[in-house]
């Protein structure tokens, strides 16, 4: 039996890849890329010479049962990767893992990499709990989504483009409140990492005066940990 591997990559810093996740990529019978271009690049700086092919949100659907079949019949060993992270979090490779499963096929998944986890860390919010939301509707369901968390007691976490932020934050600030505890983490694991703290509305601030550059992870906190917050100044 074939077996499939999901194997997260650097978010930034080459070096954060593991020996393990290395050592299975140069193993593999052939590589599934969310972009074989990104990928490339990647793979050279590693010396694996192993084929890729593409594997993303366009041609999932249509090629998912064929894949499955070639790892299940021909018992070959599949690394799946996606341009940065773990598959599967806001990336392809929920289909296949879930159609591996369902014909009998082994999936492992390596632990490694991905965005949110040093964000939430490192934004200073109460990590104990909290729900990951990763990138919101463009247009329909954004606002109901939105209304829907101004209840949610635990820490949110978003995905975002830089194109994006000044709207998300300003809408975050509708809808939570100017004065709620949030974080906005960019270019994780990269030169220009950078973690900003403060209320929504001074997040809003200082991306006004600084134009968003690189990917963001924004974090926002739950109501009863702003109820605390309250309670805590009301206190001092």
């Amino acid at each position: 039996m074939g077996m499939l591997y999901v194997i997260p990559t650097p978010v930034g810093n080459l070096e954060d890849i593991t020996l393990r996740a290395v050592r299975l990529l140069r193993e593999a019978d052939f590589i599934l890329a969310e972009d074989t271009r990104t990928s490339a690049k990647l793979m050279k700086h590693l010396d694996i010479q192993v084929p890729m092919y593409s594997h993303h949100k366009f041609n999932e659907h249509k090629t998912v049962g064929s894949l499955v079949e070639r790892i299940k019949d021909c018992q070959h060993h599949v690394a799946l990767i996606s341009d940065a992270g773990t598959p599967g979090i806001s990336d392809p490779g929920f289909l296949l893992v879930r159609e591996s499963v369902r014909n009998g096929v082994e999936v492992q998944c390596l632990p490694g990499a991905t965005a949110f986890v040093p964000a939430l860390v490192s934004s200073a919010l109460p990590a104990e709990k909290f729900v990951f939301e990763g990138f919101l509707p463009q247009k329909k369901g954004r606002q109901t989504r939105l209304n829907f968390l101004k209840q949610e007691t635990r820490t949110m976490i978003f995905y975002e483009s830089p194109y994006r932020v000044l709207k998300t934050l300003t809408q975050f600030a509708e809808f939570f409140g100017a004065d709620r505890q949030a974080a906005a983490v960019r270019e994780i694991s990269k030169i220009h990492e950078e973690c900003v703290r403060g209320t929504l509305e001074s997040l809003i601030e200082h991306f006004t005066k600084n134009e968003p550059r690189g990917e963001f992870v924004i974090l926002v906190g739950g109501t009863e940990q702003q109820r605390c917050a309250t309670d805590d100044k009301e206190n001092d």
